[in-house]
């Protein structure tokens, strides 16, 4: 009489291995870590998550874009200094000048140190910004939208002029918008 396998360390001796098991599944390895600290089985990740080796190209490209409208910002504002310096000898300089004359210096001059500081905070917001890019989370990706969006608002105001400040905000909203901008600033970090 035939009895059951009685060896509970494998089949028996002659039984080809694996006949009659369900096969496994090797673990696959998530680009989004253990889905918590110290969970088992690290490596896998959600199904259906898109795979992340890296940050995305288009992420990447906003973060370009925002170190390059942080560059040109640099390069207003030397010019936005150069031209409230001309006002100020102008306006010091003016020996028959009328009170209309010197309210108009005072209305340039107030002009200037406005656009002096919007181009600072503009600035910095770029560059704090696209420097968080490798950290990520969902603050660093609204302010970045929010970024593009004003960027683009206030490009308008100098349109001919600020058309490369146009055409770079609205990639950088495009860019951080994508599904896959949103990955990888939803992704879990530790």
């Amino acid at each position: 009489m035939s009895y059951p396998n009685q060896n509970p360390y494998g089949p028996p001796p002659g039984q080809q291995p694996g006949y009659g098991y369900p096969q496994q599944q090797p673990p696959q390895p998530s680009p989004y870590g253990p889905p918590y600290p110290g969970a088992g089985m690290p490596g896998m990740g959600m199904p259906g998550a898109p795979v992340l080796n890296g940050m995305p190209g288009g992420v990447k490209a906003a973060r370009v874009m925002l170190f390059v409208l942080a560059g040109m910002n640099l390069l207003g504002l030397i010019g936005a200094v150069a031209g409230l310096s001309a006002v100020s000898k102008a306006s010091k300089h003016a020996t028959y000048a009328t009170d209309d004359d010197l309210a108009a210096f005072s209305v340039g001059k107030g002009l200037l140190i406005t656009l002096i500081v919007l181009i600072v905070v503009f600035t910095v917001l770029a560059i704090t910004a696209a420097s968080q890019f490798g950290k990520g989370g969902t603050g660093v990706r609204t302010t970045t939208i929010i970024f593009g969006v004003a960027n683009t608002l206030a490009s308008f105001v100098v349109f001919p002029l600020g058309l490369v400040h146009t055409v770079l905000g609205i990639l950088i909203i495009v860019f951080v918008s994508k599904d896959e901008g949103q990955a990888w600033f939803n992704r879990p970090r530790y």
